[in-house]
């Protein structure tokens, strides 16, 4: 890393010639991954990554470099580069830097190299294995593991200096079923702000059996019809919705600049009286956490939406600029390579009061979305198109037989208010979020909700 007094002088030059702030990013990253198909180990990789980030900021203009070089010349030099780039008449000085404050986002019981990736490859096997055992309709099978360890130090011109570490680690098992032509896949991704005791908390058995469960009843399922139908969404993955349709219109990259349906709305009614939603970067050792953002501000438990009404959004430096408000700790990147923006971290509809169970017996005829897949959304309208990687129909207030080829089309501030029920099973799911600054780690989550009417795509017409 480098000494506080090179920072000051980074930070100094940073501001030499426009600007009337500052900062500097320093990361140090181990990173290790293998992957198995069909039991044969096709890839092994780790390397280790250092970097340097500058960023200068004159009103809600800003400029912002990199670089891997630790030399101090180097660094004051580009400093001073983005800081004449501005062009501006108005310039800052920076103030000396406080004592450093310490973080540590994670506090791993056994550090991801602690173990040969030997043993993690039997793990990639043993996966394997069960999955393919499951049935003869099983025709491919896959599982990945990935760990990352961050160390990080930010510093401004505001004599903020502070330092975070963070591990993350990740497991994935796939099967693929196949009848004649047609093929469906299932899959679990687990990850958490833990080192390797996640591998050892995590059921291997239930994630290998289950993805390979979700392929074989999906290779059997019928074609979904098409039409408007009350629709059930499942817990955990189901949150893909409202993190994508919604969760990006509530971030200050998008309202900041107008490009929301949720921009200005504050204290109005978005969603139906049983919609809380939360982004929750301090809960403890989940997948998106953090105690300090990318930007040095330490996060709070940030209620977006509170019983349909729209509290805040989420807010990182830039944006706090643009939109007058304060930051709420969600500024967040990828590396040291991009410049941080606000992003989403653990991003959940709140726990209801029902049984998932009460709301599909009080469902007469609908579809269930029990695991969503991939789609696309327009963050400035919110129109989305989903697919569902595991529906099922409901009649007479019973899940009864599958169905394939489901898609979910609407628009998310549309489906905000027409979600009429909330269970009380809360679940998070694992990904990886992808925006102008990057991909981050972001947990997604619900409890079953049940939408009032919702126009699904299928295989017939």
């Amino acid at each position: 890393m480098l000494s506080q007094l090179t920072i000051e002088r980074i930070l100094c030059a940073a501001l030499l010639y426009a600007g009337d702030f500052a900062e500097i990013y320093i990361e140090s990253t181990r990173s290790n991954s293998l992957s198995a198909i069909n039991r044969r180990i096709e890839n092994v990789s780790s390397g280790i990554d250092f970097g340097v980030g500058i960023r200068v900021m004159d009103g809600v203009r800003s400029v912002y470099v990199y670089a891997n070089s630790t030399d101090e010349n180097v660094l004051i030099k580009m400093a001073k580069d983005a800081s004449a780039s501005l062009h501006s008449n108005k310039c800052s000085v920076a103030v000396p830097l406080s004592a450093i404050r310490q973080y540590s986002t994670s506090a791993p019981v056994f550090l991801p190299d602690s173990r040969p990736d030997a043993l993690k490859a039997d793990l990639l096997r043993q996966a394997c294995d069960i999955a393919s055992q499951y049935d003869a309709r099983i025709t491919q099978t896959g599982a990945g593991y990935s760990d990352l360890s961050r160390d990080i130090i930010i510093a401004n011109s505001e004599g903020l200096y502070v330092s975070d570490h963070r591990v993350r680690t990740r497991f994935s098992v796939e099967a693929v079923a196949t009848k004649g032509n047609e093929k469906q896949t299932g899959r679990h991704s687990p990850g958490a702000g833990k080192g390797l005791e996640f591998i050892d908390e995590m059921d291997l058995n239930f994630l290998a059996t289950d993805a390979a469960r979700m392929a074989v009843t999906m290779i059997e399922a019928k074609p979904c019809p098409s039409g408007r139908y009350p629709v059930v969404i499942g817990n955990a993955f189901g949150g893909v919705i409202f993190h994508e349709a919604c969760g990006h219109a509530l971030e200050a990259t998008s309202v900041g600049i107008d490009a929301s349906v949720f921009a200005g709305k504050v204290g109005e009614k978005i969603a139906s009286d049983c919609v809380t939603a939360v982004d929750d970067p301090t809960m403890l050792y989940e997948w998106g956490s953090y105690s300090i953002d990318d930007e040095g501000v330490e996060p709070i438990a940030n209620t977006l939406i509170d019983n349909g009404i729209l509290k805040s959004y989420m807010i990182d430096r830039l944006g706090s600029r643009r939109m007058n408000m304060a930051s709420t700790g969600s500024g967040r990147r990828q590396n040291y390579r991009y410049c941080p923006t606000s992003r989403m971290s653990n991003t959940f509809i709140a726990a209801g009061k029902e049984t998932p169970e009460q709301i599909i017996s009080d469902t007469e005829y609908g579809i269930y979305a029990s695991s969503m897949g991939g789609g696309s959304v327009d963050p400035a309208t919110g129109e989305f198109n989903f697919s569902v990687n595991e529906a099922y129909l409901i009649q007479g207030g019973k899940v009864t037989i599958p169905l394939r080829g489901a898609t979910l089309i609407g628009k998310g501030d549309d489906v905000l208010m027409t979600i009429d029920r909330v269970a009380d099973d809360l679940k998070l799911a694992q990904g990886v979020c992808g925006s102008i600054s990057g991909h981050v780690p972001a947990s997604i989550g619900q409890p079953t909700i049940r939408v009032s009417q919702m126009t699904v795509g299928g295989v017939d017409a």
